[in-house]
């Protein structure tokens, strides 16, 4: 026979449940982020916080130390010092903030004797050739012809990632979920790498833009990804996932910072070989984008198929161009005075003189 309290009790439940929250009486659900104050850490800590879990971050407590008061926190390095986490059990980990073999290999195996689930944020940097399009996850990993490097800089950052994601399989075979992201964007990035185009569109005026409206480019708002890492560890899912958008043009990219926000902003379409010429560099100079004849021609159009399957899920283009700008506009002027990437104003200048006289010198002459 069902009372009125059980009958209030399950509905009480349900209505938590409905909202993320663990079911009245069901055990907690323990999760340890390994980083968890910058960019895509306290995005996965909101995101797990919705979804009902208990959270622990360990951190050396020297980034953002006054965020999230409420939650436990424990101190230490990834680098040698992990003794404010023995003795202790979680159900799931994720690991924001590994990047040297030994540090993933050092946690993986000792969390790894009460965690059922390693979740290791990696990168779609892991792959040997991204010179052609539709690179899936069984593409092969770039190989370091020094595996005990211990530097990362352009040229080490694949290789160490992926050789992170062998330890964490080593040390919790069938339980690790290595996640591999393209470009994560949107508000609290602090690399400028997407931000500089909805602050350069905003800005308006004559905009050089890279090559042609339908190059294909790849990201991910910082948002989506922490919420579908969560949803990971929610339903325990493992294996190797691509966490990035579908294809976009860069044009469409372009014309959604200029909806996001109007203003009078025209795109000149510059050439990549005339950039390339002018020593303007895809991704740094010119952010998000690379050159469709280069070396990295495929990263913009890397299978995201396996992660979709999964749940992965993309807000519109629109929507993360004006929030990205709306947060920027909340820095204090010492941060917005310098993009930290893309050209600066003087040198987009000089390249767009330089592009226009050299399709003066092409065009016909009258008579």
């Amino acid at each position: 026979m069902t009372t009125r309290r059980d009958f209030l009790w399950k509905a009480a439940s349900a209505g938590l449940m409905a909202r993320g929250f663990p079911a009245l009486g069901a055990p907690k659900k323990t999760l340890l982020i390994l980083g968890g104050t910058r960019f895509l850490g306290p995005e996965i800590v909101e995101a797990a916080k919705a979804s009902g879990w208990t959270i622990t971050l360990f951190n050396r407590g020297k980034t953002n130390p006054g965020l999230f008061p409420d939650l436990e926190k424990l101190q230490g390095d990834r680098n040698g010092d992990l003794k404010s986490l023995e003795g202790r059990a979680f159900d799931a980990v994720i690991d924001t903030s590994g990047y040297m073999p030994q540090q993933v290999r050092d946690s993986a195996t000792l969390l790894g004797k009460s965690a059922k689930q390693y979740v290791f944020v990696s990168s779609i940097s892991v792959y040997a050739d991204l010179s052609k399009a539709g690179v899936d996850e069984t593409g092969p990993v770039a190989i370091l012809a020094d595996p005990t490097v211990e530097t990362v800089t352009d040229g080490s950052y694949g290789g160490l990632k992926a050789l992170c994601e062998k330890a964490a399989e080593s040390a919790m075979p069938g339980r690790v979920t290595n996640v591999r992201p393209g470009l994560i964007v949107g508000p609290n990035d602090g690399t400028d790498r997407f931000t500089y185009w909805p602050v350069r569109v905003a800005r308006g005026g004559e905009v050089l833009a890279p090559d042609k409206p339908e190059d294909p480019v790849q990201f991910i708002d910082v948002r989506d990804l922490a919420v579908w890492i969560v949803k990971t560890i929610d339903t325990k899912t493992t294996g190797v996932f691509n966490a990035t958008s579908a294809p976009v043009r860069i044009g469409d990219v372009l014309d959604a910072c200029k909806a996001a926000n109007g203003g009078d902003a025209r795109f000149t379409w510059v050439a990549a070989a005339f950039l390339a010429a002018q020593k303007v560099e895809e991704w740094s100079d010119l952010p998000v984008w690379t050159s469709p004849a280069g070396s990295d021609a495929g990263a913009g159009q890397v299978s995201n198929a396996r992660a979709v399957a999964k749940g992965l899920a993309f807000r519109p283009l629109k929507a993360t161009a004006k929030d990205t700008l709306d947060w920027w506009k909340t820095l204090p002027k010492e941060r917005t005075a310098q993009l930290k990437a893309g050209l600066s104003s003087e040198r987009e200048t000089a390249v767009l003189a330089a592009w226009h006289e050299a399709q003066a010198k092409k065009a016909p002459k009258a008579g």
